[in-house]
């Protein structure tokens, strides 16, 4: 029998994290190892706890869910932790903040349980929960804030085609578009999208969007 995916969440609102408990605790795979209403709490338990992803809220008190991210998994932590942010916010800056900070995707505190369970489970596995596009419209409403001024790009261990890649991952492509775009297989594009995150030590596709961007290896 397969180990459950250990979840950790943090929302100041007892009720909503009560009801969070309550639909990770009913699934065979997964299991809640503990919950806290801030930031701070949040990041010593996920210490003591190690659970395997953490729901992590963005508006909390004593410590906010966008400075907690940065330091379970953000750039330079020794042993990142997987975050799923849940916010009532669609799409704004919050979202862009706590994805910048590390966190593996977000979904909306109204989203149906079936998409929180979802969410759980593709983050657990590595992945980043958001579509292409919607990365694209997001980190781009965003990209005059984080995109580089000429002298401040640097140079990319990327190979062209890597880059080529790269680029189109940040134009909202799937790894089927990418493969018909450059007439190549998807297990040729995933191994490419691997080399990718492997050299410039990313977890996810969204983390190489926001790369790409703060880099200005896209306009």
């Amino acid at each position: 029998m397969s180990v459950p995916t250990r979840v950790l969440v943090c929302d100041d609102q007892a009720l909503v994290r009560t009801g969070l408990v309550t639909i990770i605790d009913a699934q065979p795979d997964m299991e809640a190892v503990g919950e806290c209403g801030d930031g701070r709490t949040g990041i010593e338990l996920a210490d003591r706890l190690r659970p395997d992803v953490v729901v992590m809220d963005v508006r909390m008190p004593v410590l906010d869910g966008i400075e907690a991210t940065e330091r379970l998994a953000g750039a330079g932590v020794d042993r990142p932790v997987k975050v799923l942010v849940v916010t009532t916010f669609n799409l704004d800056e919050y979202v862009y903040e706590a994805l910048r900070a590390g966190a593996s995707g977000f979904l909306l505190k109204d989203a149906p349980p079936s998409q929180l369970l979802h969410g759980i489970r593709t983050v657990a596995t590595g992945a980043a929960l958001l579509a292409p596009e919607v990365t694209r419209q997001l980190v781009g409403k965003y990209a005059d804030r984080i995109r580089p001024t000429r002298a401040a790009q640097v140079e990319t261990p990327l190979t062209p085609r890597e880059l080529e890649v790269l680029r189109l991952i940040a134009d909202g492509l799937s790894n089927g578009e990418i493969a018909a775009h450059l007439y190549i297989s998807q297990e040729t594009v995933k191994t490419f999208v691997s080399r990718i995150l492997t050299k410039l030590d990313l977890r996810d596709r969204v983390q190489a969007v926001v790369h790409a961007y703060r880099h200005g290896l896209v306009a």
